[in-house]
């Protein structure tokens, strides 16, 4: 089986050159397994050098891991969780273990041979392991400030969405009438079908900017970003209706815990759960993911219903479910290593 909340990256390699490799390659990102997708590079990997470097959506690169040889080095939040795939004495590949949120990019890597450098990346989106979705606390509408917004995605399995997210979300569909923070610290929101309500009827579609706003005093809502679940988020089947505090006992009495919105969406997007029946998640509100659109199950569109925050003693409702993979805490990442083989007088 596959290993549980890890990432592997994988080198293509389109063109090799006599002294330096360029390496295109297109990295797969997941919480919950790895898809592995093999090339071996035709160089003994004891003779190059190996680079991986994360790229922002601004072209900022962040250091995550470098392979002389035997010698291995990784970097700040990297260490202690990248190695070497060592899958053949070619292999460039290398696993992330415990990926986080926060790893979720495009790296490049940089493969040279007699410490010549020449690289290339791809430009390509990554995969679409992943959600955008617009939130709101029990509170109301435009009550968050942009500390406040980073804490409640965090909150509910999920972190601030970048534009670049936002903007992908909105090509796929993505339509919401309120503005929203994200994580570089600007407001936008995504209409996809103009209406006099948001904006005006004859605007075009698109993802609007309110530009970058003061951070402590100005409220908004906020869109957070997910990705895939270490787990499976699932519909509780009971006989009765629960109110709210019945329905975290039920998850637990399940071997489970009451699902957070950031897993309900992932859920719905990544593992397709459809389910026509209201239930509680953990915020407190009534939610319930659809696929598949269907008379009397809100609306033409999929997506996930969300019916508000009630009142959390009526027992009208039914619960949403997260249950953890059991070997997610049993993966171990791999200790840094910086052994230097004998004859060896390189430094990485």
């Amino acid at each position: 089986d596959l290993a549980i909340f890890e990432m592997k990256m994988t080198l293509f390699a389109y063109e090799l050159f006599p002294q330096s490799h360029k390496v295109n390659f297109h990295p797969n990102l997941i919480r919950q397994s790895l898809k592995t997708f093999k090339k071996i590079l035709d160089v003994d990997r004891n003779r190059i050098r190996i680079k991986w470097t994360k790229v922002s959506d601004a072209f900022q690169f962040e250091d995550v891991f470098v392979a002389l040889g035997r010698q291995q080095k990784t970097f700040g939040s990297y260490r202690g969780r990248v190695s070497l795939e060592r899958a053949g004495p070619g292999d460039a590949s290398v696993i992330i273990h415990n990926i986080t949120l926060q790893d979720y990019g495009r790296y490049e890597c940089e493969v040279t041979n007699d410490m010549e450098d020449d690289t290339g990346f791809n430009k390509k989106q990554h995969c679409n392991n992943f959600n955008v979705f617009p939130y709101y606390p029990p509170s109301g509408r435009y009550k968050l400030n942009y500390h406040q917004a980073e804490e409640v995605c965090r909150q509910q399995d999920a972190i601030l969405a970048s534009h670049a997210q936002l903007h992908k979300a909105w090509l796929e569909g993505l339509d919401w009438c309120n503005a929203g923070w994200l994580e570089d610290g600007s407001v936008q929101y995504p209409i996809s079908h103009p209406r006099d309500q948001c904006g005006h009827k004859d605007s075009p579609p698109g993802v609007r900017n309110y530009g970058y706003r003061h951070k402590e005093d100005e409220r908004y809502d906020s869109f957070c970003f997910t990705s895939n679940l270490n787990g499976r988020a699932y519909f509780l089947k009971r006989f009765k209706k629960v109110n709210y505090l019945e329905a975290v006992k039920a998850c637990q009495r399940d071997d489970a815990v009451i699902a957070k919105v950031g897993q309900l969406y992932a859920a719905w997007k990544i593992q397709l759960l459809d389910r026509c029946e209201a239930g509680w998640v953990e915020d407190g509100s009534i939610r319930y993911p659809i696929v598949n659109p269907r008379a009397r199950c809100g609306g033409p569109e999929p997506g996930v219903r969300n019916l508000g925050f009630p009142d959390k003693k009526f027992r009208l409702y039914g619960v949403y479910c997260f249950r953890r993979n059991t070997d997610v805490q049993s993966t171990q990442a791999p200790k840094e290593t910086t052994t230097k083989p004998a004859n060896s007088t390189r430094s990485i």
